[in-house]
């Protein structure tokens, strides 16, 4: 005669050893996906921290650029123009990734704010002439250039920057 014993629901499914180190095994997935994505974030607030950093060294070295005068860089040849304009998305870059990078922090948007506006001239003129310039930025980017022209009525075929 065989007596059978009473058997537990979660019987079928292993012993309580089996379950707990199942479990265990869940949480340590769970803990790397986690960490994995803490550090992707790390990196992206790194890289944004960097190319913001490397931008203001590049504005320090060429003050001329940082606070143009427009119509003197047009004035001085081509040369110069092309490296206003590589200036110019160089920070436009440094912006786009702080600004992605530090979402919920409005500290970010005002500083790329005081800093592109002595740009908007440029950026008007250079978007009337070549549209697809603007393109190459992400549309948060291009909105919020597109904002600033508006906000400070700097518009074709003028383009000027008003005195605020």
């Amino acid at each position: 005669m065989t007596m059978s014993q009473p058997s537990f629901w979660w019987q079928r499914y292993g012993t309580l050893a089996q379950m707990a180190q199942a479990a265990v095994a869940l949480l340590g997935f769970v803990a790397i996906l986690i960490q994995i994505n803490e550090i992707r974030t790390n990196n992206r607030t790194s890289s944004a921290r960097q190319a913001f950093l490397g931008y203001t060294d590049l504005a320090f070295k060429n003050p001329k650029f940082a606070q143009p005068d427009y119509e003197k860089i047009k004035a001085a040849g081509r040369d110069e123009q092309v490296q206003y304009e590589s200036f110019v998305t160089y920070f436009l870059y440094a912006c786009e990734e702080a600004l992605s990078a530090f979402a919920g922090k409005r500290e970010w948007l005002a500083s790329c704010d005081y800093d592109l506006k002595p740009h908007l001239p440029f950026l008007c003129e250079k978007n009337a002439a070549q549209p697809a310039y603007l393109a190459t930025y992400g549309a948060e980017t291009q909105q919020w250039i597109r904002a600033s022209l508006k906000t400070a009525s700097v518009t074709p075929p003028d383009c000027k920057l008003g005195k605020t």
